[in-house]
């Protein structure tokens, strides 16, 4: 069934008039105050893309150290899908990353951050969660220790697209609001990642409302020539007496590349702080593998295979444990476990330039990939009833993408790429009390044997207007097929029910850069974004995942897409003791599917409009060659316009101040800073009846800490780091969490590098 949505085309035409008006206005007011005329000849010439401030091979060497604005730390300013070698390999035209293209951060109309390999490591980061946290804009929640699932611009879930080296890891099975598995993916394969601010459907499809991460994985790297290596890293922390231990090897030989890795995780009960102990059931162990084989085919052109595996066991879902539940405590008696939670990732990729002139591409970049999520859940609902559910979703994706340069006219991304799901799902009752009782067969989770697909084609066309202003323009088709018989209730009768849906729609986006001069840049621009309905949408039974109520979320066949619109416009700086980013935004959701409450308790999916803005700020300043000062800043505010009440998990504002120190060949590192989160209790009814929602509102907090670090030996082969968290033993818990916030936690780390 093919939604047609007779308004749309008039209130899209409304809302580009406006934001085409406002950005009018803006780069009018821009010009007469700095003048059209090009920069001075005597000034320095224009960056197209700033040079990135970590790609070092390992272990670097002096000389590499010497990178330009290397006192600033990493991620302000870098380029997104340069010229890089490593990492996710050739990606010459950034095909693979998160703009799809040649652009720097500086230069592109978003917020965009990076956080790389050097910045992983200084924070002591064992998952996912650590590894982004702290990051301008960016909440982290996690219903368990072992569960991720990071906010961007208020939405977070099925509206935050997550892509691992550009590969799709959303799927149709994600469920709505926070969810588990931005944490299946161990950080020491991680080589950077990523983070694009406001809606990314043109170039990625279905799920970018809020934002875009991609996780870009490591590799051998052709530009240190012929080498083998191989490293070590160990880290110890105390608050929750948790090891992490990764072994890599990696190398270069002739036209062939080899990285391989692995790692080990056993966390225990953590130290929540403020002098209230452990929190029970925040334990679990975890394991993970990867290898990724480089072949070069000519000078200008590489062959890529990569395998992962990453699984999780015993994983609690905390919230259902007292006696640290916050909230209402109707379902606390409710054990519930993850196990396993496993992610398998298998690609191969063939990309590089064109072998000689062609008058379709310069650069291309073709992908297969296969991507399983596999889940088994046991919860034990009363002290005779054990549910033990599973599900597997197996994907299948082929992208393509292309880049063409056309001179004076600037240059066109495009492409297509489809994805193909395949779920299976089942559902048992075990009586604990009578071990010899035959189970039952319980409604599974999703109907078993659903079918899902979506196909895509995109172009984007980054065009130079004027010496100093440039347009990125693109537009998306995204077609959405989905297909199941799921077990609904009509008439107090249990049917078996088929149904088949298709969606499909336009997106398109716009955005300005102004180089008002002197190292500024005025960006601004309108983004649309789309989600298409998932089979969790549509079908979902998830008694098994509801906090409060007892009677489950009801699926519904009728749900339709969600738009977004995003207005956005910024202030950019780039100087040599200073770089600083800040943006104010605007976001309308058409047909957001949120959650209800009837009077009946059930809770049920439905078709809403939301409205959400906020205030983005990320800077440093560097006060000597080795001192600097930094911070970001993000406040958010959002209104459910259909039922007139707060937007459900709206992240309280919240700041990271610091100083930090080092020495001129970063070598050494000292990091001093503050954590600051406001109180929040704008609270969406499904929120109070919600036990990770303390009652009354979510008391803000601020922690201490302190990173410090330095290199030893005669190649510096060896690494000592240490990572003091919350120094005062803060208690405090994260909006919207099962699991409270570390308390008093030292974080030992040692790597060995050869």
């Amino acid at each position: 069934m093919i939604r047609r949505h007779p308004s749309r085309p008039v209130r899209r035409a409304k809302w580009l008039a406006r934001i085409s008006l406002a950005l009018g206005l803006s780069f009018g007011v821009g010009t007469i105050l700095f003048g059209q005329e090009p920069p001075p000849t005597d000034a320095p010439p224009a960056r197209t893309t700033l040079p990135p401030l970590e790609v070092r091979p390992e272990p670097e060497s002096s000389a590499s150290a010497a990178l330009d604005d290397a006192e600033f730390g990493p991620g302000l300013f870098p380029s997104l899908g340069e010229q890089m070698f490593g990492g996710s390999a050739l990606d010459l035209a950034g095909l693979n990353g998160a703009l799809r293209g040649t652009r720097s951060v500086f230069d592109d109309s978003h917020l965009d951050t990076i956080v790389d390999r050097e910045t992983i490591r200084e924070k002591g980061a064992t998952d996912m969660f650590q590894a982004l946290q702290y990051e301008v804009g960016v909440l982290m929640q996690s219903t368990g220790r072992g569960q991720a699932s990071p906010f961007l611009r208020g939405v977070t879930g099925q509206q935050v697209l997550v892509l691992v080296d550009g590969i799709r890891l959303n799927n149709a099975v994600l469920r709505a609001g926070p969810n588990q598995y931005f944490n299946t993916i161990d950080p020491g394969q991680v080589d950077r990642i990523e983070v694009v601010r406001s809606a990314g459907s043109v170039l990625y499809g279905s799920d970018a409302i809020g934002g875009v991460i991609n996780i870009v994985t490591r590799g051998a790297d052709p530009l240190r020539g012929d080498y083998l290596g191989n490293s070590f890293r160990s880290t110890f922390s105390t608050a929750d007496s948790g090891w992490y231990g990764r072994g890599n090897v990696e190398g270069w030989v002739g036209s062939t590349g080899l990285f391989a890795g692995a790692s080990y995780m056993n966390i225990h009960d953590v130290d929540i702080g403020g002098g209230l102990g452990r929190q029970p059931f925040t334990n679990y162990d975890q394991y993970a593998g990867d290898i990724k084989f480089n072949q070069m085919i000519g000078d200008n052109q590489m062959l890529t295979v990569a395998l992962s595996h990453f699984e999780q066991q015993d994983v609690p879902r905390s919230d259902r444990f007292p006696p640290f539940v916050l909230g209402p405590p109707a379902n606390t008696a409710r054990p519930t476990y993850f196990d396993p939670q496993q992610r398998n990732m298998a690609w191969i990729r063939w990309q590089g330039l064109a072998e000689e002139l062609n008058p379709l591409y310069d650069v291309f970049s073709a992908t297969f990939s296969y991507s399983l999520t596999n889940e088994g859940q046991r919860e034990r609902r009363s002290a005779t009833q054990l549910d033990v559910g599973k599900f597997r979703d197996d994907m299948v994706g082929v992208t393509v993408a292309l880049n063409k340069e056309l001179g004076d006219f600037g240059k066109v991304t495009y492409g297509v790429d489809y994805y193909y799901e395949d779920i299976d799902a089942a559902r048992q009752r075990f009586n604990p009390a009578n071990p010899n009782q035959p189970p039952t067969t319980r409604p599974p989770q999703y109907p078993d044997d659903s079918i899902a697909d979506q196909l895509g084609t995109y172009v984007q066309w980054d065009a130079p207007i004027t010496e100093r202003l440039n347009a990125l323009v693109g537009t998306r088709y995204t077609n959405a097929n989905l297909s199941a018989t799921p077990l609904f209730t009509i008439n107090n009768v249990p049917q078996n029910v088929f149904f088949e849906r298709t969606y499909q729609d336009w997106v398109a986006n716009a955005g300005l850069t102004y180089d008002l001069g002197g190292c500024f840049k005025l960006v601004g621009g309108f983004s649309e974004g789309y989600r298409s309905p998932t089979i969790d949408d549509l079908t979902a039974n998830n008694t098994f995942q509801q906090n409060s109520q007892s009677n489950p979320t009801l699926g519904s066949l009728g749900v339709q897409p969600e738009h977004s619109y995003t207005y956005e416009a910024g202030l950019k700086f780039d100087g040599d003791i200073l770089r600083f980013q800040v943006y104010e935004w605007w976001m309308r959701i058409d047909d957001y599917i949120a959650r209800s409450i009837d009077g009946a308790n059930n809770v049920f999916l439905g078709n809403h409009e939301a409205s959400l803005n906020g205030t983005e700020f990320a800077g440093e300043l560097l006060v000597t060659e080795t001192w600097s000062l930094y911070g970001n800043f993000a406040y958010t505010y959002g209104e459910d316009l259909t039922d007139q009440t707060f937007f459900s998990r709206i992240p309280p504002m919240q700041s990271t101040v610091g100083v930090r120190w080092r020495d001129l060949d970063r070598r050494s590192y000292l990091d001093v800073f503050t954590w600051m989160v406001d109180r929040q209790d704008r609270y969406n009814p499904t929120n109070v009846t919600d036990s990770r929602f303390p009652v009354g509102g979510n008391p803000g907090y601020a922690t201490l800490n302190v990173r410090c670090g330095t290199r030893l030996g005669e190649c510096d082969q060896h690494r000592l780091s240490l990572v003091v968290e919350n120094i005062t033993d803060k208690y405090y818990r994260v909006l919207g969490s099962g699991v409270n916030g570390t308390g008093f936690n030292a974080i030992f780390g040692y790597e060995l590098v050869r």
